[in-house]
């Protein structure tokens, strides 16, 4: 595809203005005096707490839930532990659940004041941490806070798999007249700790708005387990994409020429990263002298007979596009992501709300009337 028409299609790495939604913030860096107020919603702030409620038990008693740490434990095992586990053990999550849903209150209402977020109807919340019940357990209690301190908002999970959403939303970055012909794309979600790489088919002829699409086949690298340098976490990423273009050519599934990214951080209009990429593989994403849209089409020149084309947006932002057409009842809607930090954007909708339509059943009269 031609640069212009590149252009034409989707405005620029990094847009706030995409086809469904205008982003009137992402990647909000709120303050505070020990650092940034994101941190304390994290998937790490939960295990310091987790943590805090375990060393307090200790000094009096043997601790319920043993001596492995709770970030070694796994959201299954404590999950685990939270419904079928011992009573004091679970007594110990649940106080760790109390905490860190106030805390989570505590930062959504900082968001709802800040520029950018007022009028927010609704928040979408995903990331690896909602992905357990103990996260929708923390999610569902902070919605009750904040409705008791009188604020309407709906906090509701996100609706696909967090692992999943991040690859999904990719086909929102795009036009849909640029998806058509075309059965599926390549979707990238980097992360601090993974990096995962799929195939989304569309399936745009049974719903064009995208809301049937789904992700055929995903691999996943957990690199935080290798600790590699910048270009050697690239070359492995180029191998899992290589390995997703031999799948999809091998079942006769037709891609489109794009590779859509989410990636932590502000994305700049080239494709770089101005800032936030510092838990990402070893090296300096943040160079000016890289850019990683320019790598992966020096890797992947082409995707069938076109051109690559890579579009890269901010992480919370492409997870949060996964929700496009079920967000259609209200106007302006955000999304928080509770993982290595708490990613962040917030949406306003092109198009005017429709309402939701509600079945009603009606019974007829059959009755005879006395006369």
């Amino acid at each position: 595809m031609p640069d212009s028409l590149e252009k034409k299609a989707n405005g620029s790495h990094g847009a706030f203005e995409l086809p469904s939604v205008v982003i009137d913030s992402y990647n909000l860096e709120l303050r505070e005096k020990d650092g940034f107020i994101g941190d304390r919603a994290s998937k790490r702030a939960f295990h310091d707490i987790l943590e805090d409620w375990r060393d307090r038990i200790r000094k009096v008693d043997e601790d319920p839930l043993g001596e492995v740490p709770g970030t070694e434990m796994g959201k299954k095992k404590l999950d685990d532990v939270l419904m079928n586990g011992d009573a004091e053990a679970a007594g110990i999550l649940h106080g760790a659940i109390e905490d860190f849903a106030q805390e989570f209150a505590t930062v959504t209402r900082r968001f709802l004041r800040a520029k950018g977020w007022q009028n927010t109807q609704r928040i979408v919340v995903g990331g690896g941490f909602r992905g357990s019940r103990i996260g929708e357990l923390a999610l569902g209690r902070a919605s009750v806070l904040l409705k008791a301190s009188g604020i309407a908002i709906d906090l509701v999970p996100i609706r696909n798999h967090p692992d999943e959403a991040g690859l999904l939303g990719a086909a929102h970055l795009m036009p849909a007249w640029t998806l058509s012909g075309h059965d599926a794309i390549l979707a990238v979600d980097i992360g601090g700790s993974n990096i995962r790489a799929g195939v989304v088919m569309l399936n745009m002829k049974n719903a064009p708005d995208l809301s049937k699409a789904k992700v055929w086949k995903s691999d996943l690298w957990r690199h935080a387990d290798d600790s590699p340098k910048r270009d050697a976490a690239i070359a492995r990423l180029v191998e899992m994409l290589k390995s997703m273009i031999a799948k999809a050519d091998k079942e006769k599934i037709s891609l489109a020429p794009l590779i859509g990214i989410g990636c932590p951080g502000v994305i700049e209009p080239d494709g770089s990263i101005d800032r936030g990429g510092q838990n990402l593989p070893g090296g300096n994403w943040e160079s000016g002298r890289f850019n990683l849209p320019s790598e992966l089409r020096k890797a992947i020149p082409m995707i069938g007979d076109h051109e690559t084309m890579v579009v890269i947006h901010n992480d919370a932002v492409v997870q949060g596009l996964s929700e496009v057409p079920f967000m259609t009842d209200v106007e302006r809607w955000g999304v928080l992501t509770i993982g290595t930090g708490l990613g962040n954007a917030r949406f306003t909708n092109r198009d005017k709300p429709k309402p939701v339509k509600k079945e009603v059943s009606e019974k007829k009269d059959t009755s005879k009337k006395k006369g």
